[in-house]
């Protein structure tokens, strides 16, 4: 009788719920909804999980940081600081550190959180990019994952300088010098910025704000329409047989996709939390508080704000003077390049999308080989994002390899415009190598190592022939044709030349999809014609 009862309390709780919500209706077309399984899937898991991390942990932290620059006097365990002046910032993430049970592996698991979060994003994105998952309908959830990735990069500086000490106090006055090189609105807006003279006593509160209220607040915003715009468009899947831009094969959402989701979160927790408990990170303890007279010695940001760093140490010092004003080009330009570097990215599908006039929607994935010049526009980006890294760290590799501090600027400079052209020009060719090797298989088989000797003596190898499944996904892939320009005549019948923009959009197909662009894949006439001839000799 007791379990009926309850029971019976259950149902009418349910029957409350769903005539105020619609929870069966919603379940029912929700709960079943099919998500495709690949391991690539899991990067974005990896970005979800890891800022639910951040969250859990930030909220902890708050209740023990005091975000003001007031200063005090410090006599806590630590004492190689005893009785130094410092701010309460300062004072009190050292007290979180030695004194709150567990704070200081909770300030690490919030910084090791944050670092895993911007690399899976990064890692996220790229494989979106690659595989061309930004295509129709998903162009607007492409600009949310790059703004959650540009707000997370903001987010971690801002929480990176809140302690206040030297490191990122050094890194609070590299910004300072960056707003100063404005011209004309400059020195405004670094007098709002900090509320009066470098290093004033506003910017770790302004900051606090901005990192644990505004920016958190946005990107909660951005990620919630991210995963709804991901419910409403369908997963997208690799291509394969059975699977069509109209279906989705996989696994449901319940029970099976969200119990593994839930294993695989703690997968990731787990892992952080160990890297957090063995490896040291901001030791804030070692750089001691923050000093306007006094600079840290291998000042380094975190690895995602590296290449912006990298920007400034390797441009050259050039000024130009106009009308009694200072134009400080050795700053501003790296400034402006910053977001340009990003932003490059960012654009990408609008442009392929003009290029291809494509207009039918995309939930099959492309093989990166399949899409030769995207493909070699997204390697050579990265390999710029790297020389501009290693150019942020252009002191550390000359002291710890002992080399030329400015060799390795001018190596790095010419790098920023040599490598990534010949990484593009590098990658465009291996994809057209494995295009090539691919069409040779579909057409030829595969080799089996196996070496026949024919009846008039000739020794061939045996090729064995391809699975339908194996045939399915070497030749599923779409390929455009390059546009041609359109033939315009006036009204005297005499033939008009297209005009730039559309001679522009040709250009840039024929890069895109031309003979140069593109290795043409079997069709399926020359595959029945050498199927007898070559598939003859399989047995």
């Amino acid at each position: 009788m007791p379990s009926t009862r309850t029971a019976s309390r259950g149902v009418r709780a349910a029957d409350w719920a769903d005539g105020r919500l619609g929870v069966y209706s919603l379940a029912r077309a929700n709960l079943r909804k099919i998500f495709p399984d690949h391991w690539s899937f899991m990067l974005g898991e990896i970005c979800l999980y890891s800022f639910v991390i951040i969250i859990l942990t930030g909220v902890y932290l708050t209740l023990f940081f005091k975000p003001s620059m007031a200063e005090v006097v410090y006599h806590g365990p630590y004492a190689p600081l005893d009785g130094i002046r410092m701010s309460e910032a300062y004072a009190s993430t050292m007290n979180i550190s030695f004194e709150v049970r567990g704070g200081l592996l909770i300030r690490q698991i919030h910084h090791w959180a944050a670092l895993v979060f911007v690399a899976a994003m990064f890692v996220h994105m790229m494989r979106v990019f690659f595989t061309g998952a930004f295509r129709k309908p998903r162009e607007i959830n492409w600009v949310f994952g790059f703004l959650l990735l540009f707000l997370g990069m903001l987010d971690g500086f801002f929480g990176y300088s809140l302690p206040d000490d030297l490191l990122s106090g050094t890194g609070i006055r590299f910004i300072e010098g960056t707003i100063l090189a404005l011209p004309l609105v400059g020195t405004y807006v670094q007098m709002f910025l900090f509320g009066g003279e470098f290093p004033g006593t506003d910017i770790v509160p302004r900051f606090f704000t901005l990192h644990v209220l505004l920016i958190p607040g946005v990107m909660l915003g951005l990620l919630v329409a991210h995963l709804i715009l991901v419910f409403h468009h369908k997963h997208t899947q690799w291509a394969g047989p059975g699977r069509t831009e109209k279906n989705v094969v996989g696994m449901p959402l319940m029970p099976v996709y969200t119990a593994k989701a839930g294993g695989f979160f703690f997968l990731v927790f787990g892992i952080i939390a160990v890297i957090s408990a063995i490896a040291t990170i901001n030791p804030i303890w070692a750089y001691g508080p923050y000093r306007p007279d006094q600079v840290s010695t291998d000042a380094q940001p975190d690895w995602y704000m590296g290449f912006a760093e990298g920007l400034i140490r390797v441009m050259p010092g050039w000024e130009v003077r106009a009308l009694g004003h200072t134009l400080n080009l050795g700053i501003l330009v790296p400034f402006l390049l910053f977001p340009l570097v990003l932003g490059a990215i960012a654009v990408h599908p609008f442009i392929e999308a003009w290029i291809t006039r494509d207009t039918g929607e995309r939930h099959l994935l492309d093989r990166p080989r399949n899409a030769p010049v995207r493909t070699a526009l997204g390697a050579a980006w990265i390999s710029l994002y790297l020389v501009l890294l290693a150019g942020g760290g252009n002191d550390l590799f000359a002291t710890h390899l002992h080399l030329s501090l400015n060799a390795i600027t001018y190596a790095v400079r010419i790098g920023a415009f040599a490598v990534p052209v010949a990484v593009f020009v590098i990658t465009k060719r291996w994809c057209l190598g494995l295009q090539r090797r691919d069409r040779d298989k579909v057409l030829h088989g595969r080799e089996s190592g196996i070496i026949k000797r024919l009846p008039h003596g000739e020794f061939v190898e045996v090729h064995q022939p391809l699975t339908p499944e194996q045939l399915h996904r070497l030749t599923a892939h779409r390929q455009h044709r390059p546009l041609e320009l359109p033939s315009r005549t006036d009204g005297n019948g005499v033939a008009r030349k297209a005009g730039p923009l559309t001679r522009t959009r040709a250009r840039l197909s024929a890069a895109y999809f031309g003979p140069g662009g593109q290795t043409a894949k079997p069709t399926p006439a020359e595959y029945r014609e050498l199927a007898g001839g070559q598939h003859s000799n399989t047995h």
